[in-house]
């Protein structure tokens, strides 16, 4: 019988961890899961609300099924992924969300193509974003086509969290130890032979969702600068364009002057050109300054997360 560790994050999730554990069981008590155990290893994210409390319960109940870790504080999901990954002792581990917009009852199916030994990994991608707003949608599109473009590393597009791994995928992606984490591109990095399983998207089963517009963005601008340099030859690019733009106004200025004189002191253009010079400068830098705050970020080897607790 071999052991599936499934890790599931949680951030305010209180309503739905019963729901889930319901769903999940529900699955693994089939008669084509009778040569699986199953491992939940629970990530507390340092929840305000009754999260822990849920996941106490859960553990007093079913002991041997259900363990969780609890953050001493919000660190993200990131963190959360590599604790669970960490802590997970099963042959195969898997990764979803408690929500269950990731469709439990895949699981047999995935499962089933793993253990064949022609793939090291079973993912998941949405085939359909239906229910979400346009806009989300919209800017997820356009991140992924922008990052397959500048990035080494293809990230499937409409690729979910949700999949499951064999032991030598895990030890892997554990080998590498980076403060800034982006696991969708990690899962890429490591390579191996990956199948996709295709799904229709689906609601939440309970609560509302603790990912902002703004934190999707930064979180793509995350991605984006772990796994490309290509934001500095943006800067280099934009840095040789204004120069080239600069002496092409000097130029013209020169020309006007020779045939048409200066009627004006020329301290609106000087201005402006300063402005346009001083604005590309902090561009840059700020870029520039991006990448150096994650070279520090690594430098310092601090923990990536605090545990409070763990059972």
């Amino acid at each position: 019988m071999q052991t599936v560790s499934m890790i599931v994050p949680c951030f305010n999730e209180q309503e739905s961890i019963p729901i889930y554990f319901k769903a999940i069981e529900k699955v693994f008590q089939k008669p084509s899961m009778q040569n699986y155990a199953l491992e939940l290893w629970f990530i507390d994210d340092g929840s305000p609300d009754s999260t822990l409390s849920e996941l106490k319960k859960l553990n007093t109940q079913y002991p041997r099924t259900a363990h969780y870790i609890s953050f001493s504080r919000n660190f993200g999901k990131e963190p959360a992924i590599l604790a669970g990954l960490q802590a997970a002792t099963g042959e195969i581990v898997g990764l979803m969300d408690v929500d269950l917009q990731d469709p439990p009852e895949l699981l047999p199916q995935m499962l089933q193509e793993l253990t064949t030994g022609n793939y090291d990994t079973i993912a998941t991608r949405r085939v359909g974003r239906q229910g979400e707003p346009a806009v989300r949608s919209f800017l997820s599109n356009l991140f992924y086509k922008f990052i397959n473009k500048v990035s080494k590393v293809e990230i499937v597009p409409n690729a979910r969290d949700y999949r499951v791994m064999n032991r030598k995928v895990v030890n892997t992606v554990l080998q590498m130890p980076e403060v800034n984490r982006f696991s969708k591109g990690i899962f890429s990095w490591v390579g191996f032979r990956t199948k996709y399983v295709d799904f229709e998207n689906r609601e939440r089963v309970a609560g509302t969702t603790s990912w902002s517009l703004w934190q999707l963005f930064e979180y793509s601008l995350e991605a984006i600068i772990d796994f490309s340099t290509a934001p500095l030859a943006i800067a280099s690019f934009v840095g040789i364009f204004s120069c080239v733009i600069s002496v092409l106004a000097l130029i013209f200025i020169i020309i006007r002057t020779i045939f048409f004189g200066d009627p004006t002191a020329g301290w609106p253009s000087l201005a402006a050109i300063v402005l346009f010079i001083g604005g590309i400068q902090l561009f840059c830098l700020g870029i520039l300054g991006t990448y150096i705050g994650r070279i520090y970020s690594e430098s310092k080897h601090r923990p990536i997360y605090v545990i409070n607790e763990k059972k």
